[in-house]
């Protein structure tokens, strides 16, 4: 069969649109997940420090979403779970501070549930401790990588898997912690106090700073040793957005103490930089295509490891 040029041109196409750099779905909306980074880390917010005013503004901006996905409140008082933080870093006279995790669940009736975190607290103004400015105090630390750049994730997470009209084979618990900055002492919290059965958790997924990707280095994803299934789930993901893999499930962020129970991480972070816990983290420094592409490639991780039974724990160290 001869085909005229024009007919030709466009079979090129199709074919570049199914097999090439496009075809990949694509589940993130980059404005949405602009919109959550530029309204978290804005200087109106002031830092979101521990205690602030600011970060409670932030709190219910995060619960505000979760009731529009149609979460149901999992806290211990609607969507919060309210602990005490402590500052420990530097000598302050408020020291104790009132602190809140938020927590939103997916019910799909199912026996197991993937959770799904990141922090949502910062420096606040450089006055808590933490920061690496040589004078921080009085100094807005906006933290657009770390971590509204998380926390755009977990948000678009929790509108992707609430809104994709499929009841799931496992449920989802959407937590975004305070108080990290002072010691994963959110996360510490909800794990020794436990708002659903630790024993039914699949595994726990964790985005901290993961707005600055570059495409030469990629997006490191930690946790690979903490089962022996994760070779599995990742060997089906098909993505342009370059990654590499580490075993180890310890580290300075909120999966450490989920790990610490005996439950299968996986850590997202797109690496360290000179605005690291310095005012400069601002949201104009945000790579928000590819932070859109990393949320992407989590929700092919994630559906991939909801094909496999409740996960094995494997410790790495």
């Amino acid at each position: 069969m001869h085909l005229r040029p024009p007919v030709v041109f466009f079979l090129l196409l199709l074919t570049v649109f199914l097999h090439g750099p496009y075809a990949h779905a694509q589940y993130a909306k980059e404005p949405v997940v602009l919109k959550h980074v530029h309204r978290l880390a804005s200087d109106k917010m002031k830092g979101r420090g521990a205690g602030s005013p600011e970060l409670e503004r932030a709190a219910r901006y995060i619960e505000k979403h979760f009731k529009k996905y149609r979460l149901q409140p999992l806290g211990t008082e609607g969507y919060r779970q309210a602990f005490t933080a402590t500052v420990r870093r530097v000598t302050v006279a408020d020291s104790i501070r009132k602190a809140d995790n938020i927590i939103g669940f997916l019910d799909n009736g199912a026996p197991h549930t993937i959770i799904v975190g990141a922090h949502y607290d910062h420096l606040g103004t450089g006055q808590q401790g933490g920061s690496l400015d040589s004078l921080p105090q009085g100094k807005i630390h906006n933290g657009a990588d770390d971590n509204a750049s998380g926390v755009a994730g977990l948000l678009e997470l929790a509108r992707h898997f609430s809104q994709n009209g499929r009841k799931e084979p496992y449920n989802f618990l959407f937590i975004a912690f305070a108080a990290e900055e002072l010691g994963l002492q959110g996360s510490r919290h909800f794990t020794d106090h436990p708002t659903l059965p630790l024993e039914q958790v699949h595994f726990m997924l964790n985005m901290d700073m993961i707005g600055r990707y570059h495409p030469e280095r990629g997006i490191g994803i930690g946790g690979y040793g903490t089962s022996p299934a994760w070779p599995e789930v990742f060997s089906a993901v098909e993505t342009d957005t370059k990654f590499f893999t580490d075993n180890a499930g310890s580290g300075g962020s909120d999966h450490h103490v989920f790990y610490r129970k005996g439950i299968p991480v996986l850590f997202f972070h797109t690496g360290g930089h000179p605005d690291y816990h310095r005012p400069g983290d601002d949201p104009d420094k945000i790579n928000y295509p590819a932070l859109a592409g990393i949320i992407d490639l989590e929700i092919q991780l994630i559906e991939h490891a909801m094909k496999q039974g409740k996960l094995t724990f494997s410790p790495t160290d």
